[in-house]
């Protein structure tokens, strides 16, 4: 079985998930400054990562509870390709920078995450690994 190799039908399941974690974590991560060239990042465990994105997940989904408008772009977000995604994402934020606030402070524990690990797994590759093993 090769676990880097993932199906159109994986992808498609991930879409909404891979939608909303790159767009609006991902838009939060890429403000933040990059580490030092001469920092030598930790190596990271998958199970760092998992709680790190667990840990952001819940309270994630209580904002988007909170803040329909802010849900229903991220949904509308996840039915787009990529690209199209990123752009209605950056779009949206641009006129609610206050919601961006929000969510990169929601999110800073992943970007904590980012910037000293050497390697990063996204949520949607710890997933779909995981789903290679389902029944």
């Amino acid at each position: 079985m090769k676990l880097t190799h993932f199906t159109r039908s994986t992808v498609r399941r991930h879409g909404l998930l891979g939608a909303v974690a790159g767009s609006a974590l991902g838009v939060a991560a890429a403000t933040i400054a990059a580490p030092t060239a001469n920092a030598q990042p930790a190596p990271c465990t998958a199970s760092e990562v998992a709680t790190t994105i667990s840990a952001v997940t819940g309270p994630a989904g209580q904002y988007l509870d909170a803040h329909p408008d802010v849900n229903d772009a991220l949904t509308r977000a996840g039915s787009q390709p990529p690209a199209d995604a990123r752009a209605s994402m950056r779009a949206f934020f641009d006129t609610h920078p206050a919601e961006l606030a929000d969510l990169r402070g929601i999110a800073q524990p992943l970007t904590n995450l980012r910037g000293r690990c050497d390697s990063f797994l996204s949520g949607g590759q710890i997933t779909a690994l995981l789903e290679e093993f389902a029944p």
